[in-house]
């Protein structure tokens, strides 16, 4: 339950570390059959529990049928707390006993006011207005995030309709990854389940989906068997023909978009994090936990260079061009290297954690990074430091997006922007050529582990584990769409013509969004 719930959260390399060290592979528990939340659970009725003790007399009764405040889990395994607790709420009972009896005479109506009341009151949370301007994450002076309170009340000018959302189930575990081919509406997402799935949205008479199931095995005693290890990664390529899948198995896999297995790609030692493919579409770049990256060719399925350069787990990669690319890793630095080159062609350093995420700009001229240590910065290859620091979220930052603007995209006249989603419950919006903060997106109410831009960059998707996708206006910053599933959200996606947007969530559920009018 441990290793599955750290899987959940997102800390993929801590869960790969707990796993080795407890030989959870030895285990003869399919890890599938667990619910994703069943250690949270099992960890609230303990609260419940142990809450319940403290308001039971030795007799068995209870003191007067109402409940103490709630515990954190740490106070609960406090003994010294415990009692302290008990003994508080024992002598707040007899002053409030004592404070009533003269009171007893009372009419029985008063009585039923004030027990209606008791029962109807319910603590209230401060959340953001809708629409209202926000300045670096805070509202009226105060941190606008809460993580513990109840989900956001949707408005409904903005809230998705059930008829344009369509919830795809098949998935037996989380749902980690999504991805929709460039070409046509083929959703591919990747889960817990040991499998990926192409899910056929294309417009039909019925209205219904498809769904094509690629299971993930290996050979043993000269079987297929399923691989009971997660699908951590997917990527299509340019021309929409064919899929790669990067498994918690050590294996990258090649698929068509019917669903055959063309090629298993294994060098690995260890979980792929991270794989993309090259624009041309004749390389595959992976990252993996045993700190190396690979290049390897599409059409042979063999490892074209292997990249041993980082000292820790390698978390993700991106081309800069056909034969060039930037991998970072939990040794907080990240390497640029070339097909051909025994050496690293340029190193940055800077950060003081783990580097979780990088994103070459569409020019290919800056690389913008995220790490655990809550900063965002901007590297050019003219030069070692790095071009902006850019220091806003209080959390760590998960991953970013450039918009598909600017120099080198279809929509040149538009100014290039930078979104960042952070565990502190906030996308950000950045203007890189100033180096600030345009926009502090503040509606979810826990860590945020998606975003993506709309193909003409006017539109911003994120995906939250509050459940909820929000649809933002990257202009105003406004929130112009947003959705409430089933399941916390680990990533979004747009399709080709910017009409649609894919969910993948921690349910096993996957959501397709229909946003034309």
């Amino acid at each position: 339950m441990a290793y599955s719930r750290l899987l959940v959260t997102g800390f993929s390399h801590s869960a790969f570390t707990f796993g080795i060290e407890s030989h959870i592979s030895q285990s003869n528990i399919n890890g599938t059959l667990v619910p994703p939340a069943a250690l949270i659970s099992i960890l609230q009725k303990g609260l419940q529990y142990v809450e319940a003790e403290i308001s039971i007399n030795e007799d068995g009764t209870v003191f007067d049928g109402r409940p103490i405040e709630s515990l954190s889990l740490i106070d609960a395994v406090m003994p010294d707390v415990v009692q302290t607790r008990q003994q508080a709420f024992k002598e707040k009972l007899a002053q409030q006993q004592a404070s009533a009896a003269p009171a007893i005479v009372t009419a029985a109506a008063a009585t039923a006011t004030t027990t209606a009341a008791t029962t109807n009151a319910v603590p209230q949370q401060n959340t953001p207005k809708n629409g209202e301007a926000t300045v670096n994450g805070e509202e009226n002076g105060a941190h606008a995030i809460n993580n513990h309170s109840k989900p956001m009340e949707i408005d409904g000018d903005v809230e998705i309709p059930p008829n344009k959302a369509t919830v795809l189930r098949g998935h037996e575990s989380e749902v980690f990854i999504c991805a929709w081919n460039p070409v046509s509406d083929l959703l591919a997402s990747g889960s817990g389940d040991s499998t990926a799935r192409i899910w056929n949205l294309n417009e039909n008479s019925n209205g219904s989906s498809t769904q094509l199931v690629l299971r993930h095995c290996i050979r043993e005693g000269g079987h297929d068997v399923p691989s009971n290890k997660d699908v951590t990664s997917l990527d299509w390529n340019s021309d929409g023909t064919l899929l790669a899948t990067g498994s918690y198995d050590g294996f990258a896999r090649i698929w068509t978009e019917d669903g055959n297995l063309a090629s298993t790609l294994g060098q690995h030692k260890g979980p792929i994090f991270a794989l993309k493919w090259n624009k041309k579409g004749n390389y595959i770049l992976s990252a993996g936990v045993d700190k190396t990256t690979i290049i390897w060719d599409a059409h042979t399925g063999e490892a074209k260079q292997q990249f041993p350069f980082h000292s820790a787990p390698a978390l993700d990669v991106d081309w800069q061009n056909n034969t060039t690319f930037a991998s970072c890793s939990t040794d907080m630095c990240i390497h640029v290297c070339r097909l051909g080159c025994d050496r690293p062609v340029k190193t940055f350093q800077g950060h003081t954690n783990e580097v979780n995420a990088i994103k070459w700009d569409p020019s290919g001229m800056l690389l913008a990074s995220c790490s655990d240590d809550m900063t965002l910065k901007i590297w050019s290859m003219k030069q070692d430091t790095c071009v902006h620091d850019l220091q806003a979220h209080n959390k760590e930052i998960y991953t970013i997006k450039w918009s598909p603007t600017g120099p080198g995209t279809t929509n040149p006249s538009s100014n290039i922007m930078l979104a960042s989603a952070s565990f502190d419950s906030t996308v950000r919006l950045w203007d890189v050529d100033r180096g600030v903060c345009t926009h502090t997106l503040t509606k979810h109410q826990e860590p945020v582990y998606s975003v993506a831009f709309s193909p003409d960059g006017k539109y911003l998707a994120s995906g939250s584990f509050d459940k909820c996708v929000h649809i933002w206006n990257t202009q105003s910053g406004t929130l112009v769409h947003s959705y409430r599933g089933t399941g916390g959200i680990f990533e979004v996606c747009w399709n080709a013509r910017g009409d649609k947007v894919g969910a993948s969530a921690s349910d096993g559920s996957v959501c397709v969004l229909d946003l034309r009018k």
